[in-house]
């Protein structure tokens, strides 16, 4: 068996014309975006390159929450462009969570377009718009239109808003005007489609989460077409660029190259056109180790693997690299030998915990698998014991599943693992039988079941679990909230039609529904569940959402909250816990004159809530216009702390709506 194994700066940090020159680790130094927290801004995607979505403020408290309402609304500059060019065609979903420094937020829009907003009134400052949207090639890959949000740096007078584009190009404004650089790259711009080890095509490769930037390098994933119809199938290594000039400084193979180390595990010389293994989502840093953090996705071909035998390094690992070299620091693979598309899903959260007498400095991630794995984030080294388990064989012609997959003994699963009728909705006896009834017809077992040919059971589902809401964390108790919800899917293996593929087999998915249209899992179906990471132990569960208002649920007579299927968010400041919760999307369908299947948004129940966050309690329940479809982020502008998240995308307005008291 093979081992498992922002910058604003923490100091000044002095660029030259050479490239980046890299400030000294300064031990116990405070970092940047953390003292801007305290400042009452937000300088990151999730508020510090920790991705601990915390905040110190303390105006919005449990004796006032009751008081919040809507303070103002910004309506995204995109509407006006789709109304004007209808070609263009819907966006998926408007997920940009903003930054806030100096009293202005700075935002992305789903058509990459980037905007300034005043912090306290929602006017807009200034608009940037890069018209990706009139390169002919239609909707960008995986996701369609959307996007997560930018980054920001700052050194002296010199301040970049970086925005990572669809179909591919990094761009760097001025933060004061939003004009381009004209000093960074070619008129302020990076085609990031170019320096990769293989020819990629735009409509396969893109970009939907920021990058981080650390000691003045801009690390930078991708998101790629998650498809088996392309072979070779884009490469999802990690790039460095440096921050001021945009040159190439190191690449990471995320699938090992020759003489590298890993390619032992790509048997039969699978590594030469594996592709994917990519970073869609956010990553995480230490700005004073100088490590960043890489939540490395699946290999190409999410569900079967009969062309890349082996355990496949780095897929759906957990990586650490010198931000300054992209050296590799440590990985452990978290998945081997993906077929379940369980890539980890968010930024791995950067904790210190203290276990056993020992401060640790740790690392943990989120994974749609429902597991929750644990590290040191200097060496590696799992915090808890991590145990290689027996899993079930594959029955694909010419599939090899690894015989074995690593299984964390803290903390324990934060969702379903796997099928058991124990665990079907059990509302009544005759449901608790109908769901039995549609089990019986697919396969399905424990967790890392393989798909197959008949159709295997996925619980979690590939949404998750976890997903990329990720998690929150409080840093002075150590707590840590993550939203998971119930939505298990069909995995089903075929071989291609003539002309689809040339791969053996390819993968479909779709959602497994319920009896009577109800979910197939027993309640809660969307929750936030605490977790002591001193411990490793669970202390809490709250239902997140109001199925009990779905017709078929209430003429049961079910009044107790049973929460929704759907993604929820949760913000931690120093005296509440604040949660949201998505709307959910309609059945995939083709658009007029379109080429690829799209879902349609939909609200549903939309609130914002408040809790104590050491028991759970809900402190209050406040209605919202529209459910929130990004992150949460918050802030102080005009001595008002403001609560901030993105609504709408496909048939509904796309907006920011800020709460406040």
């Amino acid at each position: 068996m093979i081992p498992r194994t922002l910058t604003i700066g923490i100091a000044a940090i002095l660029l030259g014309a050479s490239g980046a020159a890299h400030a000294q680790t300064i031990p116990g130094a405070v970092p940047e975006s953390t003292k801007a927290l305290t400042q009452g801004e937000w300088p990151t995607y999730a508020g510090t390159y920790a991705a601990s979505r915390y905040s110190p403020l303390t105006q919005i408290d449990a004796g006032n929450a009751k008081g919040l309402h809507v303070a103002w609304r910004w309506k995204s500059p995109d509407m006006a462009i789709k109304e004007a060019n209808p070609k263009i065609g819907p966006s998926r979903a408007n997920e940009s969570t903003p930054l806030m420094v100096g009293g202005v937020l700075y935002t992305s829009t789903s058509l990459s377009q980037v905007a300034a907003i005043d912090a306290a009134t929602g006017v807009t400052k200034w608009v940037f718009d890069p018209k990706v949207y009139e390169n002919g090639l239609g909707i960008p890959a995986n996701d369609g239109w959307l996007h997560r949000g930018v980054a920001y740096w700052r050194n002296g007078d010199d301040e970049r808003i970086v925005m990572l584009t669809a179909f591919a190009q990094m761009i760097a404004l001025d933060a004061k005007t939003g004009k381009p650089l004209p000093a960074f790259g070619v008129d302020g711009r990076v085609d990031l489609t170019q320096g990769l080890r293989r020819p990629v095509d735009r409509d396969y490769y893109t970009m939907s989460s920021p990058p981080v930037i650390v000691r003045g390098v801009i690390v930078v994933g991708s998101s790629v077409m998650d498809w088996w119809g392309h072979r070779p199938s884009p490469p999802g290594d990690v790039r460095g660029y440096d921050v001021v000039t945009g040159r190439l400084l190191w690449t990471f193979h995320t699938v090992a190259q020759e003489g590298e180390s890993g390619i032992e595990t790509w048997e039969k010389g699978s590594w030469k056109d594996t592709g994917n293994a990519n970073v869609w989502a956010p990553m995480s840093a230490d700005e004073e180790l100088g490590y960043v953090y890489l939540p490395v996705s699946t290999p190409t071909n999410d569900y079967y693997g009969g062309h890349r035998p082996g355990d496949g390094l780095y897929g759906e690992s957990l990586v650490c690299l010198d931000a300054a070299t992209g050296k590799k620091v440590w990985h452990y693979q978290l998945v081997h030998h993906g077929l379940w598309d369980y890539d980890p899903p968010a930024a791995p959260n950067l904790i210190d915990i203290t276990v056993g007498g020992k401060p640790i400095k740790a690392v943990a991630q989120v994974t749609k698998q429902a597991f929750i794995y644990v590290f040191d984030r200097v060496t590696g080294k799992p915090v808890w014991p991590i145990e290689e388990q027996p899993v079930p064989a594959s029955s694909v012609p010419g599939e090899v599943a690894s015989k074995t997959q690593p299984v964390p003994t803290r903390p324990a699963a934060i969702d379903i693992q796997g099928v058991r009728d124990d665990d079907l909705i059990n509302l009544s006896p005759e449901i608790h039988k109908e769901a039995a009834d549609i089990v019986a017809k697919y396969d399905h077992g424990a967790l890392f079941t393989p798909p197959s040919e008949r159709g295997t059971i996925q619980m979690p589902g590939v949404a998750g679990g976890g997903n990329w809401a990720g998690a929150a964390i409080d840093p002075e108790t150590s707590m840590l909230y993550v939203g998971t919800y119930r939505l298990p899917f069909v995995v089903t293996v075929r071989s291609p039609r003539p002309g689809e593929s040339t791969y053996d087999f390819i993968g479909e998915f779709r959602y497994l529904s319920g009896p009577r249209g109800l979910p197939l899992f027993k309640p809660p179906f969307g929750s936030i569940l605490a977790i002591d990471m001193n411990s490793g132990e669970h202390r809490w569960r709250i239902p997140v959402g109001r199925a009990e208002l779905i017709p078929t649920i209430a003429q049961l007579g079910i009044r107790e909250r049973l929460g929704f299927p759907t993604r929820s968010w949760a913000l931690v400041t120093k005296t509440v816990m604040i949660v949201e919760q998505s709307g959910y999307f309609s059945a995939p369908r083709l658009p007029p004159g379109g080429t690829r299947r799209i879902a349609d948004l939909n609200d549903f129940d939309p609130h914002l809530w408040v809790y104590d966050k050491t028991s759970g309690e809900m402190l209050a329940e406040i209605a919202l216009p529209s459910n929130a479809i990004g992150a949460p982020m918050t802030y102080m502008a005009g001595g008002k702390q403001f609560i901030v998240f993105p609504v709408g995308g496909g048939p509904l307005v796309e907006e920011l709506i800020a709460v406040s008291l």
